[in-house]
């Protein structure tokens, strides 16, 4: 099973930037550029394969076989952990308030950039330590991955926990457009989600 998103979703995204535009909101000018995925709620299998993505084109499949490039690998059949496959060039990053290097998971306004720690695979246990995940809750981790460019990009993802680890869902994530440039995690505001909502919506950040 795969997903995409498609042209008629691209089509009303841009469709709702010109009316943004022609009705003066604010868009913002500066020289980054983060790419919010919008709502995706997308149910991770507890699985030994879970979702590969392609986090640039949305693509996502439940196999090893596509989506081609994927770069994010949530997965697993453990009920007590949350495990991250990390694609060639991939890397999961460490929350800053720990040494322990499975603590993956990130708070809101955490910096995902170049002076973080990232690994490769991993698997974080649910509890209530720094950096652990927590049952019915929603936490954020932090990655880094290869674009299209051949450059290193970074960005996060939300993931959304059950009663237990065997229960979770994709949220929404976002990726920095401009090479080797950090990002913050901070969900799309006001007007970028509802633009989310039809597609990615692009917020430029402010110089």
């Amino acid at each position: 099973m795969k997903n995409s998103i498609n042209q008629d979703r691209l089509n009303s995204h841009f469709a709702l930037c010109a009316a943004a535009l022609a009705t003066g909101t604010a868009i913002g000018t500066a020289n980054a550029t983060v790419i919010y995925s919008g709502p995706i709620n997308l149910i991770v299998p507890a699985t030994i394969d879970g979702i590969y993505m392609n986090v640039q084109t949305g693509a996502w499949s439940s196999t090893t076989t596509t989506p081609a490039g994927w770069d994010v690998n949530p997965y697993g059949t453990s009920t007590t952990a949350i495990s991250l496959f990390a694609a060639t060039g991939t890397g999961y990053m460490r929350n800053p308030g720990t040494t322990a290097t499975a603590a993956t998971r990130l708070d809101l306004g955490t910096v995902v950039g170049s002076s973080a720690f990232f690994y490769g695979s991993s698997s974080a246990a649910i509890g209530s330590g720094i950096g652990q995940w927590a049952a019915n809750s929603s936490g954020y981790f932090g990655f880094k991955f290869i674009a299209a460019d051949g450059i290193t990009h970074y960005g996060w993802m939300q993931l959304s926990i059950g009663a237990n680890a065997g229960t979770r869902s994709i949220v929404q994530y976002a990726w920095e457009d401009t090479a080797n440039t950090s990002i913050v995690v901070t969900p799309a505001p006001g007007a970028m989600a509802l633009l989310g909502l039809a597609g990615f919506a692009k917020r430029r950040r402010r110089a």
